[in-house]
């Protein structure tokens, strides 16, 4: 495991004009854990992953990432840091090619050799994508545009990912194969923060959840408490 990473939001809202969309949210992350965030729409969990990533600034609170004040930093600043997000909806560069596409992943790296060896790991990876690395990732279908989005964050040299909705729209043999690389990943001590409305994946997945109400954190603990705790239950599963 090494260094341990940590990810800590002090007390953070976010506001949208006069709209409180998160207030006063606390949530941490160490030891590289993987951590899902869930809540119905519109409760504010897409909110804290753009506040995470330097989308959008918290109109109050803190967001340290290993002992450094991050919520006034530039998204660029950010991601050289080692925080990344896997892009919703994949935002891939369909008129490149698979290889250019993971090439655009290391944008912020500069040694060739490193960048080279992460190349080899990321297609041993996704062997789907060695054998299209010459196709325009356009043509791709949703599970071979969800691995390449993946591997094109793991390219970044990523610390800690970021995945809003990875298995959205995906056949469940696909969220299968998501589950899974998200699981390898995280053994190569990379942390993760999930936002996830399949419910069985969030909490198969999750050392740790926390649940969010309107913007507020209304639970948090493991996969196994949360299966126990009965307000949840009510507010989220309406059961």
């Amino acid at each position: 495991m090494g260094h341990s990473m940590s990810i800590c939001l002090k007390n953070v809202s976010i506001h949208y004009g006069v709209v409180e969309a998160v207030a006063d949210v606390c949530l941490e992350e160490e030891h590289r854990q993987i951590i899902s965030l869930l809540g119905g729409n519109g409760c504010g969990k897409t909110s804290v992953m753009k506040a995470i990533s330097g989308l959008i600034r918290p109109s109050s609170g803190e967001i340290w990432f290993d002992g450094k004040r991050i919520d006034r930093l530039s998204t660029g600043e950010i991601i050289r840091l080692g925080i990344v997000q896997v892009p919703q909806g994949r935002q891939l560069f369909p008129d490149m090619t698979v290889h250019e596409n993971l090439i655009m992943g290391a944008y912020t790296r500069k040694s060739k050799k490193e960048i080279q060896a992460d190349m080899e790991m990321v297609i041993a990876h996704f062997p789907v994508l060695m054998k299209k690395r010459k196709q325009k990732a356009g043509t791709l279908s949703g599970g071979q545009q969800e691995a390449l989005a993946f591997g094109r964050a793991l390219m970044a040299k990523p610390r800690l990912l970021l995945m809003d909705e990875p298995s959205q729209g995906l056949a469940p043999a696909v969220v299968q194969e998501v589950n899974q690389i998200i699981k390898e990943v995280n053994q190569k001590g990379i942390g993760v923060i999930l936002v996830e409305h399949n419910l069985r994946l969030a909490l198969d997945l999750a050392d740790k959840v926390y649940v969010l109400e309107a913007g507020r954190k209304i639970f948090q603990g493991t996969p196994k408490d949360l299966s126990q705790d009965d307000y949840v239950r009510k507010i989220y599963l309406g059961t």
